[in-house]
């Protein structure tokens, strides 16, 4: 074997274990009988003969020879002393020749700045420099690849191009920063590719890409390359009055959305096991749902994670393609298409982001280069294990860059407007869902997860700096304190809360037996005490009508007509309580059964009047939402709610109103829980004047029993409730009256 290549380095390239292929292949500077001349080495396996060609001189080539029969190849150029463009004149054992750029000819593309940013955590664009690119270098199309993994031995881009073949396209390390790189000529868009990583112990891993932006359909799990920057958006008045405007001042009324679920086509299958055809793309979504969800009168969708997952049934919630929208209904300029359509009526976009676990598929992030990389070491402080999932290792600039720069990613790149961020209990608390002994106790002694708590405070403050008024909102489900207070307060600085408190409270309450709700009474009045420490949102989301929970519907108590009129009622209170809100899909027309992720929702179920009108019912009341301003304008103070009868047990029945900054913007709400009417019911009024009501859920055209008050009702100075003038009003059974003074 004669070569001027270093023997140990060769044979580890040819083993496929080299760090520095660079070193040994391309071109390079040899002495040669006391004189420079130039070398070129190529190792490609399926070559039977090879030439290196000038491509200033296209005639001019030079023979290689075959050094070691696994397909390593050098030609050593005595004449020429200097270094010049080339490429490769290749022939197969299959006798098929084509040329080829040498991927080992280019320099690296990442800069220090690049690499010094991502080891400090604060490259908050790193998906531009990570991951796969397509790009021209010295004027040569192909593709860049750059994945960190600094405890591999070595790592490899294999795919469709090389015939997944691990020795072919051997990556270099940038030992200070653990980043492997690679620029690949000739490898196009929607080629298929993976890393190959040899670790320490001598393993071997095949890796999606972690900040891969597009994937081979489950249960392919391959990572593609796509380019996400050709997309034309067409929202620029939408995005710049998202830059000046703080959504929270205004109507918030999110429509809770599974894409995979909430319709199918009638053709095709889904490979789920579902019923109900193939899912809808994208662009059929754009099509179907958001004429439905403008017409309902909704003012955002927020949708379950829809980040590439390998198994329909978790939702999303178990993420492999952190940068990749799921192929499940298209492609990324698919998804942009829907995010586009839906801000272009008038709808924002908000989505679920799970940084709080990851799952342990083989391909994922778990054990990326044979060591604990992005989780923990630690199982105590690594993993879920009640989920069977690891945990981020928060303490990681990388990994936090790796998160940070994700969250970016969405708004940034697909204009999304919001972010509600999963499970974030699950990452303050170290003892989350662990017994004694499963745990880690943090340096202070306590079971806070300081790095954790740094990690968010740093994302929403960099989202805050970079993105103004997009919303961040916190899935947190506990009593910790300032979870929506800025971060120079001493807060979260998250946007919105999840007000998980009141949602159970009125589930429980609401489940009862009516005569039994006399006794629960303060379940619907405490959330009133709290409602103004955090700027909350109201929630009846899809976990609560799955696993034995029943849907909204069937959890009221009683016979069909008090079902309903029961969903009508609670619905009606939960749009005049303080806090924006959130409703999943189904439960605006009564879906009967739980929710199933295998099929549609029953859309049937709207040829039958019951179903029908409670469908009216929810478009009515999301209309007088948005046109109600004291309904949503004043909602995280102590100035825009006030009870006027909080304490009448008796009758499970409670009064309040809701109030602006105007004092004439009034909206007064009598909620009956129970399904005895009273004919004469005296209330107090704020105002000496005429009271007229503007909306009934016992409303005969919602399937109520028709008992509305349709006549003015004037005041009297009569006291009540602590008020000095008074009403007398019909309250219907199981229902919500709306009023509003006449002060002109």
């Amino acid at each position: 074997m004669i070569t001027t290549a270093n023997l140990k380095e060769l044979r580890s390239l040819l083993s496929a274990e080299a760090a520095d292929p660079h070193h040994i292949l391309g071109m390079h500077e040899v002495e040669r009988d006391g004189r420079v001349c130039m070398t070129v080495r190529a190792f490609i396996p399926q070559a039977a003969e090879m030439f290196v060609t000038d491509t200033q001189q296209p005639g001019l080539r030079y023979p290689m020879c075959l050094v070691h029969e696994d397909g390593f190849f050098e030609a050593i150029l005595h004449e020429r002393g200097e270094r010049f463009a080339y490429n490769f004149e290749i022939t197969a054992r299959s006798g098929e020749t084509w040329f080829a750029h040498d991927p080992y000819s280019f320099t690296v593309q990442l800069s220090e700045l690049d690499l010094y940013l991502f080891s400090q955590g604060t490259h908050y664009e790193v998906y531009r420099k990570l991951g796969a690119h397509h790009m021209q270098v010295d004027g040569v199309d192909g593709v860049y690849f750059a994945v960190w993994a600094p405890n591999a031995r070595r790592v490899s881009v294999i795919g469709d191009f090389n015939t997944w073949d691990g020795r072919r396209h051997q990556m270099r390390l940038i030992k200070t920063h653990g980043v492997w790189e690679l620029f690949v000529p000739g490898v196009c868009p929607r080629d298929k590719y993976k890393f190959e990583i040899r670790t320490t112990s001598g393993a071997l891993l095949e890796k999606s890409d972690p900040y891969g932006v597009f994937a081979d359909l489950r249960p392919s799990t391959v990572s593609m390359v796509y380019d996400i920057e050709n997309y034309v958006w067409n929202d620029a008045d939408w995005i710049q009055h998202r830059r000046t405007h703080d959504p929270r001042s205004g109507p918030i009324n999110i429509y809770e959305v599974h894409l995979g679920s909430w319709d199918r086509a009638e053709e095709g299958t889904t490979n789920d096991g579902g019923t109900g055809g193939r899912f809808l793309s994208y662009v059929e979504l754009a099509d179907k749902l958001l004429p439905y969800v403008k017409d309902m009168h909704y003012t955002h969708i927020e949708l379950l994670p829809v980040c590439e997952h390998p198994l329909d049934a978790s939702w999303g919630y178990q993420v492999i393609g952190f940068y990749a929208p799921t192929s499940r209904y298209g492609t990324p300029e698919e998804f942009m298409y829907f995010v586009d359509k839906c801000h272009q009526h008038g709808i924002g976009v908000i989505m679920d982001w799970v940084p709080g676990h990851f799952p342990k598929d083989a391909h994922g992030l778990g054990r990326f280069d044979g060591s604990a990389l992005y989780e923990h070491e630690d199982p105590r402080q690594g993993e879920h294990r009640e989920w069977g999932t690891y945990i981020f290792n928060y303490g990681r600039p990388e990994v936090r860059n790796f998160l940070i720069a994700n969250a970016l990613y969405w708004i940034e790149m697909y204009h999304i407007d919001g972010i509600r961020v999963d499970a974030v209990a699950s990452m303050l608390y170290l003892d989350f869902c662990k017994n004694d002994g499963e745990w880690v106790a943090n340096e202070y002694g306590g079971h806070e997860n300081i790095y954790a708590i740094e990690f968010i405070k740093h994302l929403n403050s960099i989202m805050q700096k970079r993105n103004p008024h997009v919303m961040m909102i916190a899935e947190e489900s506990t009593s910790w304190g300032g979870v929506t207070r800025d971060v120079d307060l001493g807060g979260l600085g998250f946007s919105l809360k999840w007000n998980m408190g009141w949602m159970n409270d009125m589930l429980y309450y609401t489940a009862k037996e009516h005569i039994h709700r006399q006794y629960h009474h303060n379940n619907l009045t405490f959330a009133s005490m709290y409602n103004h420490t955090e700027n909350f949102v109201l929630v009846l989301s899809h976990d609560e009508v799955v696993h034995g929970k029943r849907s909204l519907l069937n959890r009221m108590p009683g016979d069909l007509w008090r079902k309903f009129a029961g969903l009508r009622t609670f619905l009606g209170f939960m749009y005049g309580h303080s806090g924006k809100k959130l409703l999943f899909m189904g439960g605006e027309f009564g879906q009967f059964i739980e929710w199933d992720e295998k099929r549609p929702l029953d859309w049937f179920l709207l040829e039958h009047e019951h179903h029908a009108k409670m469908l009216r019912f929810t478009r009515d009341l999301n209309a007088l939402y948005l046109r109600e301003r004291s309904l949503w304008h004043d909602d995280f103070g102590t100035s825009g709610f006030e009870w006027i009868q909080a304490d009448d047990r008796m009758r499970s029945l409670i009064t309040f109103f809701r109030k602006s900054n105007d004092p004439r913007d009034i909206t007064i709400f009598i909620c009956n829980f129970t399904p005895t009417p009273y004919p004469d019911y005296r209330m107090g009024v704020p105002y000496n004047c005429a009271y007229r009501e503007i909306f009934s859920g016992d409303d005969a055209k919602y399937g109520g029993s028709g008992v509305t008050n349709p006549h003015i009702m004037q005041a009297e100075r009569l006291g009540w409730d602590k008020r000095e003038f008074s009403i007398s009003i019909m309250v219907p059974p199981l229902s919500v009256s709306i009023l509003k003074p006449n002060l002109d």
